[in-house]
């Protein structure tokens, strides 16, 4: 079983009940707030751990992340190699609608604080065949990209948020690419998702191609190759972690020698799980809860 390293972000998220998304010039309020330990990186890392994947989790936090710290640990990620700063924990002001849509307002904080020089302790002790997982919440990807691929590391990339800066890393080095219709538009140009994965499909070769589509399902593109999976029906509270939950158990599906397409099942089922329940990391589901939905499905189809 290959080694998991997530280099990602460790946030604080402030999560406001609201009627619809705050409008230009408008003052809303909020029916109820509520704090939770987040940022994508912890998410997925926690969404690693509790599919039964041994992961570390590399990332700075300031005095105030210790609550985190303590998600990471409890989960069973390895937190040896976050290391503390001076500057506040990043954070993130969430709204989520009755309908669990969400829109997030983003302050990195500590997570922009990554160098080479971290990334270099980070990898100190990884090698050829284990496994690295970046999102975009904190700085250094593309150095971290470089000297994995060099290490002969293999690379899931989860573009979000999406900026400019995305264009000008190495994608090329990238094993996995997981991100949702918006990333994928804003890569391609293109809005049907057969399109997206085509294009990006002709420019990343190599690279498996995974566009999660929330209701409509997930599509990817292998080997020149398009698998579609439906969604799995489910009440939705609170979107916030699906992504993060689909990835953390589709890399640990694939790291231990799953199929694709069971791999994407399972990441599936437990995306469904975490939309059902609110908050970030706290409705992340743990194997033995998806297999346990999983087998329901099975017998809802007999």
């Amino acid at each position: 079983m290959p080694k998991i390293l997530n280099i990602g972000s460790i946030n604080i998220d402030y999560v406001y009940a609201v009627p619809h998304f705050v409008q230009s010039g408008e003052t809303l309020f909020a029916d109820s707030r509520q704090i939770f330990p987040g940022g994508k990186g912890l998410n997925q890392s926690v969404a690693l751990a509790r599919s039964g994947a041994g992961v570390s989790h590399a990332g700075i936090v300031g005095d105030d992340g210790a609550g985190c710290l303590n998600v990471l640990s409890d989960a069973g990620v390895d937190t040896g190699l976050v290391e503390k700063s001076k500057a506040s924990t990043g954070h993130a002001i969430i709204q989520v609608t009755p309908e669990g849509r969400n829109c997030i307002l983003l302050y990195q904080g500590a997570n922009r604080e990554l160098d080479e020089g971290f990334v270099d302790r980070a990898l100190a002790s990884f090698g050829e065949g284990d496994i690295l997982v970046l999102q975009n919440e904190v700085s250094c990807i593309g150095y971290a990209m470089k000297a994995a691929a060099a290490k002969k590391m293999r690379i899931a990339f989860n573009p979000s948020p999406m900026d400019a800066k995305i264009l000008g890393y190495p994608l090329e080095l990238v094993t996995w690419f997981l991100l949702n219709e918006i990333e994928g538009h804003a890569f391609t140009g293109k809005k049907e998702p057969d399109e997206i994965l085509r294009s990006l499909g002709e420019k990343y070769e190599k690279a498996c191609i995974v566009l999660t589509l929330g209701e409509a399902g997930v599509r990817c593109i292998s080997d020149g190759q398009i698998l579609r999976h439906e969604a799995c029906k489910t009440s939705v509270v609170d979107t916030t972690a699906a992504g993060d939950t689909f990835t953390g158990y589709f890399i640990s599906s694939v790291a231990s020698g799953e199929t694709l397409r069971d791999s994407i099942e399972l990441a599936s089922i437990a995306a469904s799980i975490a939309v059902s329940e609110k908050g970030a990391a706290v409705s992340i589901p743990s194997m033995e809860k998806v297999r346990a939905r999983a087998l329901a499905l099975k017998e809802d189809r007999l």
